[in-house]
């Protein structure tokens, strides 16, 4: 596990960036997995500036979402797909026919778990897998949990997992649906490269667990620990724990 940190949060994105575009150059046909949340949204201002700049080429890369809320279609506002669209997909030349996301709406649940399994594997498998981390560990929407499920599945969110989406339906966490479909952590771990990114004080407790602590359910960002090829993105709010 690498760690690498940097002064602040837009110093952080705009080096990830860079590491994407280069990536993206190397092999323009890169499989990208995709978070979504408030730590992503600074990276994907840079992504965009630099495609702005005719520093960067997605025309031939191919994208999966990590996660999605059950419940709602694609054209909620409120849904990871419309998220993906404001800050990411509008400003970059990706083809519409290589963006993969989620149906919260499909009217069989597992068996769009299923078709997004399917569709990951016959993309040959996720190259480069970017990762946020909540307040209680989880990564995608894998909750802290007396078992975690491996491949893409319906789950049910926790009460701080919705507060913290709560922006996303009008400030109001009554309002963020109660479960979501999400890729497992072994869909998440068979990624060849996996870089996760933290910013904030608010993060600093779970990265040192995840970083130091047992491998458990309980923290599911520790799984990490096991893979062969996983960085770790942090400002220094998101590593003050980890420095002491």
């Amino acid at each position: 596990m690498t760690i690498t940190l940097f002064k602040d949060e837009r110093a952080l994105a705009r080096a990830l960036a860079l590491q994407i575009a280069a990536a993206l150059e190397a092999r323009p046909e890169a499989v990208l997995g995709l978070p979504t949340g408030r730590t992503p949204i600074r990276l994907y201002h840079e992504l965009g500036t630099l495609h702005a700049h005719r520093q960067l080429d997605f025309s031939r890369a191919t994208t999966f979402n990590l996660d999605e809320f059950l419940g709602i279609g694609p054209d909620h506002p409120g849904s990871y797909r419309a998220f993906m669209e404001q800050h990411l997909f509008s400003r970059v030349n990706l083809s519409a026919d290589r963006i993969n996301v989620l149906n919260g709406a499909a009217p069989d649940p597992e068996r769009e778990c299923e078709r997004y399994e399917t569709a990951i594997a016959a993309a040959g498998g996720i190259d480069l897998q970017l990762l946020g981390i909540g307040t209680n560990g989880h990564i995608g929407f894998n909750e802290p949990a007396r078992e975690l499920a491996g491949r893409t599945h319906r789950v049910t969110l926790t009460r701080s997992t919705r507060r913290s989406n709560a922006a996303l339906f009008g400030g109001e966490a009554d309002r963020v649906p109660r479960e979501a479909l999400s890729m497992g952590m072994a869909t998440i771990l068979h990624a060849r490269h996996i870089i996760l990114i933290a910013t904030g004080k608010s993060k600093a407790k779970c990265i040192e667990r995840m970083v130091h602590g047992p491998i458990t359910t309980k923290m599911p960002a520790s799984f990490l620990q096991v893979h062969a090829n996983v960085e770790l993105m942090l400002d220094d709010a998101a590593a003050s724990a980890i420095r002491r």
